[in-house]
């Protein structure tokens, strides 16, 4: 299921239409991908959940992981399970796919329970893992179809679950996500290779389903864009020092503006910062 994909027409809701994949199978929901993935795609996001998440799979009784959508090869769902077993024991990691061929292709690199690969979708296979990453999923979906798709994963979710759902370009040097729990979003994180980057904004095109067509002016995640632009023009004199340094500036600038970041501010050196989805959620349309 990884992989960009331009937006189709309004789909039918999720729940109701998606068809049995065989006579007898549990119902998969969604749609296949495109399918892109590369080595090391996905390296952004996952040295996030390693900074964020790990004592959410230590306290687990199962530490279970769901890869959503691993695409064409197995190649990003391998390497979330060796970042991840290497801080947590007992890791379990499960990738998922809706297309059956996709999910026969990867057979020779099962190595169950730590690294197994099923057929399912966003009803997550029956499973109740504690972490979710789903990755280049839902951007062929319109935003009722994707906020649908959350609802089904999050009904899905074992105790204290969470949930990472977000877009990355191909090479993964730009992403963004959103880290939503049972009761719904909490974060949304900028993460990107900043010296590629001429203003913050350029990650625009990566906001995540929920986000992308709000970003328009009178919502608040166009604001946080406009003031990120403004932060980091202001602090064009510390470029001298490196792009990091001048991304590190900016983001210290909004959060004395009263930007509500949250996390450790030595994320911020590897062009990364997660603001509270509050400071972002779309609001309604006077």
């Amino acid at each position: 299921m990884s992989g960009d994909h331009k937006q189709r027409a309004s789909l039918p809701p999720i729940r109701k239409k998606a068809p049995r994949l065989a006579a007898g199978r549990a119902r998969a929901l969604g749609l296949p991908t495109r399918g892109t993935t590369n080595a090391n795609r996905l390296r952004r996001v996952d040295r996030w959940l390693l900074a964020t998440q790990v004592p959410r799979l230590r306290d687990a009784a199962r530490p279970l992981v769901v890869d959503l959508g691993y695409g064409a090869s197995a190649v990003t769902t391998l390497e979330l399970a060796e970042r991840l077993a290497a801080e947590v024991d007992g890791l379990e990691v499960v990738g998922l796919e809706i297309d059956p061929e996709r999910v026969a292709a990867v057979a020779a690199d099962r190595d169950p329970p730590r690294v197994d690969f099923r057929l399912g979708g966003f009803e997550l296979a029956g499973l109740q893992p504690v972490l979710v990453r789903a990755f280049n999923v839902l951007r062929q979906y319109d935003e009722p179809s994707a906020a649908q798709a959350w609802d089904t994963m999050r009904d899905a979710l074992g105790p204290g679950g969470l949930i990472v759902e977000g877009t990355c370009d191909e090479y993964g040097r730009r992403g963004a996500w959103v880290a939503l729990d049972a009761d719904g979003p909490l974060t949304l994180t900028l993460s990107a290779r900043v010296a590629d980057l001429a203003q913050p904004s350029d990650l625009a095109e990566r906001l995540p389903k929920a986000l992308i067509h709000h970003n328009v002016p009178g919502q608040p995640v166009h604001d946080f864009l406009r003031a990120f632009d403004a932060a980091w023009a202001a602090s064009a004199s510390v470029s001298a020092f490196g792009p990091r340094q001048r991304w590190t500036a900016a983001v210290e600038t909004m959060a004395e503006q009263g930007w509500p970041f949250v996390g450790a501010t030595r994320r911020w050196r590897q062009g990364e910062v997660t603001v509270r989805w509050s400071a972002v959620a779309p609001v309604p349309a006077a």
